[in-house]
């Protein structure tokens, strides 16, 4: 009986702790979600900045069908990136510098050289015009490996700034770690993560594999050389043989002469620190102690060959 009622309490027990351990998980993935600095607008903010917009453009019926055919005013595009191509396919409607890069992005032929749209400079444009193309131009240009080009396009954009800050995080880190720039691409990447569970899996997963390559990453070694070795092949790849190029070389030059001067410096030390070897080895193996003359009795050995 007693056995039984300790059985009992100790089952009561468990379950205390169970729920308690649950609790904490909870309130821990909530303090994590309340520390996350950004966070992915819902469709019908989108909705309703876009209206704001277009009660500013003069439209006709027709244009207006093909707005609400893009994007149905009671739903939308579920998906983040869905909702950029839908935006800048409806920007395109309405606008013809717009238009311009939307055509420029969705070409299945890779330009001769790279344009430069006016219309992502024009202060004169709403923010939410300007930066989503942004946004969409240079998300291309880092997918087609103009990664210098896509940096400065995104430069200066903060998540709040766009209709899909997942794919504005995952772009700017991308394209710090191909420089690569240790300083400034682990912040972006620790900065997309804080909405692990909201991104899509394939910026989850690439983000993680960029934090494990760059955080061991140390300034002027092998590794840091090799990767500024693949970057002047990449732009001269890109016909990019300006002076970028030629400072990035005599950049691995001058880091591959310190290494050697370093590797050179070790070696000395390792050689002045070490024990010397002895001036005179041919005593090591001389017989000691030997007191007779050396002579033996010869033994005949016979003649016998077979």
């Amino acid at each position: 009986m007693h056995s039984r009622k300790l059985g009992s309490t100790w089952q009561r027990s468990l379950l205390i702790i169970g729920a308690l351990c649950s609790a904490k998980i909870t309130l821990a993935d909530d303090e994590l979600a309340q520390q996350a600095s950004w966070s992915i607008p819902a469709a019908a903010d989108v909705r309703t900045q876009l209206d704001e917009f277009l009660t500013t453009q003069q439209l006709d019926p027709v244009a207006q069908a093909k707005i609400d055919a893009h994007w149905p005013e009671e739903s939308g595009p579920q998906q983040p990136s869905a909702r950029l191509q839908q935006l800048a396919a409806i920007l395109a409607l309405v606008n013809d510098g717009a238009r311009e890069v939307v055509e420029f992005c969705i070409a299945p032929a890779l330009p001769a050289s790279l344009p430069s749209f006016s219309i992502l400079q024009d202060d004169k444009q709403p923010p939410m015009v300007r930066n989503n193309l942004r946004l969409l131009y240079g998300q291309w240009l880092a997918q087609h490996r103009y990664y210098d080009e896509s940096i400065k396009v995104l430069d200066g954009l903060t998540p709040q700034d766009v209709v899909d800050p997942a794919a504005l995080l995952f772009y700017q880190s991308t394209g710090q770690h191909r420089m690569p720039d240790k300083k400034l691409c682990l912040p972006i990447v620790a900065k997309l993560l804080e909405n692990e569970q909201q991104i899509p899996r394939r910026y989850a997963t690439v983000a993680r594999l960029i934090q494990a390559d760059m955080k061991p990453l140390k300034a002027d070694s092998l590794d840091e050389i090799s990767r500024l070795m693949d970057e002047v092949q990449r732009r001269l790849e890109l016909k990019r043989a300006g002076k970028r190029v030629r400072d990035q070389e005599d950049e691995v030059v001058a880091k591959l002469d310190k290494l050697i001067k370093k590797l050179e410096e070790q070696q000395q030390s390792s050689s002045s620190s070490g024990t010397l070897a002895p001036s005179s080895p041919a005593q090591d193996s001389r017989p000691m102690g030997g007191k007779g003359a050396g002579n033996v009795d010869p033994k005949s050995i016979g003649t016998k060959t077979g």
